[in-house]
């Protein structure tokens, strides 16, 4: 199964909220967000539709900021985590929120791989590995060019990015387009392009933190999940998969009906996995769209549900997250939001027999998500 032509992702949003009369220039503002320590200025850009929802970027990382939504009782509230102030995501407090992750996102084991018997070294920098595409130059800390799009379904936001060929120790030029839209039907619809001049491995996703009590809440521990995945991918002690393509049932990872995450992740606090830290084996026939996960708050009401083309979807508990201070000051305590991610597998450069993460000149990389976000 192959999964390279282009990538999209769509954000919808099932909102009971009265239309207002948009012109066209008014669904999408754009302003200065700040400088970096180098002194680049940073866009922000507001898609807004004609329900008044509001979506948020900043060229930063191609960076998806903030999305408020209603709970049962109409009430909006932030529910991704992220920073007020370039700054914030200059800081070690950064923890890829709302960015595009690649070349490669997740994990590739010591570091290495091969492409036509030519050996390449990436740096390590979650040892004894290579995570979300590098150190300085990774896709998330970058900074894109945005450019309007004009679309007839609402806002619509396109950032663009070259990779030069040997970027982070990648081989190729590597052009990539990210398109945001938010429609009149309450979808953010996230489109990734690549295009390559040598082979080189791609597999992008966007690292949303989600809390749907809103970000800043305590815990998500109390929000129930479901995933429609049979299998998962056994690791390492280093979070690398072995090969192996498990069954969940009878595991801490069974999903297949609806748990509270905090359930039973104590038992994995002692693991390597520090909790849930798991690319999962979505359930597909075909390569169409699938439901993925559904990720409800049961106090306030908000659902999010995750359909995707990708073959896996990771699964992280927030482990890391160590009280930092984001958006209005807000702390992000640990464990107080998940990421729910569509991807490749991990590692998946260095197993011949998963879907292919190679991109090769004449192809064009393509991947679909769509964040349902509904009140039950």
């Amino acid at each position: 199964m192959r999964y390279i032509r282009s990538v999209a992702l769509s954000v919808t949003l099932i909102l009971l909220m009265a239309p207002v009369t948009l012109k066209a220039e008014e669904m999408m503002k754009r302003e200065l967000f700040g400088r970096t320590k180098w002194g680049t200025n940073i866009e922000k850009i507001t898609l807004i539709n004609k329900k008044g929802i509001k979506a948020e970027f900043i060229t930063r990382g191609a960076t998806f900021c903030a999305m408020k939504v209603p709970d049962r009782e109409g009430k909006l509230a932030d529910v991704l985590l992220g920073f007020d102030k370039v700054s914030g995501y200059e800081s070690e407090g950064n923890q890829y929120f709302g960015c595009i992750a690649g070349r490669v996102c997740n994990r590739i084991g010591k570091g290495q791989f091969a492409i036509d018997g030519k050996k390449y070294q990436l740096y390590i920098n979650n040892p004894p590995n290579h995570l979300h595409g590098g150190n300085g130059n990774s896709l998330d800390k970058v900074v894109w060019n945005a450019d309007e799009v004009k679309c007839d379904q609402g806002g619509s936001v396109k950032f663009s990015y070259h990779s030069p060929d040997g970027e982070e120790n990648y081989p190729g030029n590597l052009l990539i387009e990210v398109t945001y839209t938010l429609t009149d039907n309450n979808e953010v619809r996230i489109e990734y392009y690549a295009t390559t001049d040598q082979a080189t491995p791609v597999s992008l996703t966007n690292h949303a933190y989600f809390n749907l009590a809103g970000a800043g809440s305590k815990t998500v521990l109390n929000h129930e999940l479901t995933l429609n995945a049979d299998h998962y991918t056994a690791t390492d002690e280093t979070l690398i998969p072995t090969g192996e393509i498990a069954p969940v049932k009878g595991t801490l990872l069974d999903f297949t009906t609806p748990h509270l995450i905090g359930e039973r992740i104590d038992k994995l606090t002692d693991t390597p996995w520090l909790g849930y830290d798991h690319n999962f084996v979505i359930n597909r026939k075909g390569d169409g769209l699938v439901q993925a996960a559904k990720l409800k708050d049961p106090q306030s009401g908000r659902v999010l549900t995750v359909f995707t083309d990708q073959p896996g979807i990771q699964f992280y508990s927030g482990n890391f997250l160590f009280g930092q201070k984001g958006k209005q000051g807000k702390e992000y305590a640990y464990r107080s939001a998940i990421c729910l991610e569509t991807q490749h597998y991990p590692d998946s450069v260095n197993k011949p027999d998963w879907p292919t993460v190679i991109l090769r000149p004449g192809e064009e990389y393509h991947h679909v998500c769509v964040y349902a976000f509904s009140v039950d």
